[in-house]
């Protein structure tokens, strides 16, 4: 099952609406008093139905947990659609300019404060969850798998696991790393990260960049699964292929 709703993020869009996503597992209709754990993620639209997404293509992420029967529950919300750099500064955690977009003013501070202070709380509230940090999960994809891997660090006392695909990691430079290396992770913090083969073409040096950020990851502990996915690109279609290796990653060594 899955609920549509609209929110609004004061703090980034005033009273603005956009759309919040919630899947709920096939098992609630056998068993209403079970729980979940919650997997947060970015890009809400492009997640379960092809008609809401950006390109006309989603994940087709209900299809893998309905097939699989996957105990969990999805939130998301979508992006800010605006024309002039909002998605990007949103998703960003600090200030940047960066050639053919501008100065970005990064609000991935105030995305995650929303997220965690007014979202998570409404979605433990009105779901049945398992609100604490070992079964409260986050991901995403390009900007949002860069705000994933922000959030699993900077928020890490709310997050435990992280699912970053494709994530920017070009975007930032010194920025970015400072962002993973400033903050300290606690025992059993997963990640996965993976980058398309495809996409190492596109910028110069991706390959170092992917393994030294992985290292990085591991050398303030976190428990890393990284990938370069044959033949994977920047895009819905690749991203879907990987859902069942994010996922076991996600679910590795979790007692339900």
């Amino acid at each position: 099952m899955l609920d549509i709703w609209d929110v609004t993020i004061p703090s980034l869009t005033g009273e603005q609406p956009r759309r919040a996503y919630c899947y709920l597992p096939d098992r609630l209709e056998e068993d209403p008093d079970a729980r979940f754990p919650v997997l947060y993620m970015f890009d809400g639209h492009n997640l379960f139905d092809d008609e809401e997404a950006t390109y006309g293509k989603s994940w087709g992420l209900s299809a893998f947990l309905e097939e699989n029967q996957v105990p969990l529950i999805v939130a998301a919300v979508e992006c800010n659609h605006g024309e002039h750099n909002e998605r990007l500064n949103e998703y960003c955690p600090f200030n940047a300019e960066m050639p053919g977009w501008g100065k970005i003013r990064g609000q991935g501070k105030a995305t995650m404060d929303w997220l965690t202070g007014t979202f998570k709380p409404y979605i433990d509230g009105h779901y049945p969850t398992l609100p604490g940090r070992e079964y409260t999960f986050i991901g995403g994809s390009s900007m949002g798998g860069l705000m994933s891997l922000y959030a699993v660090t900077a928020y890490n006392s709310v997050f435990s696991r992280c699912a970053a695909l494709s994530p920017s990691l070009w975007f930032g430079g010194e920025k970015a790393e400072r962002m993973l290396t400033s903050h300290r992770l606690r025992r059993g913090t997963v990640v996965y990260m993976d980058y398309g083969e495809r996409e190492l073409h596109h910028r110069d040096g991706m390959s170092g960049t992917f393994g030294r950020y992985a290292s990085l990851l591991m050398g303030k502990g976190a428990l890393v699964t990284a990938r370069i996915v044959p033949g994977g690109d920047h895009s819905e279609a690749s991203w879907e292929k990987q859902v069942p290796f994010f996922m076991e990653t996600l679910f590795y060594g979790l007692e339900l």
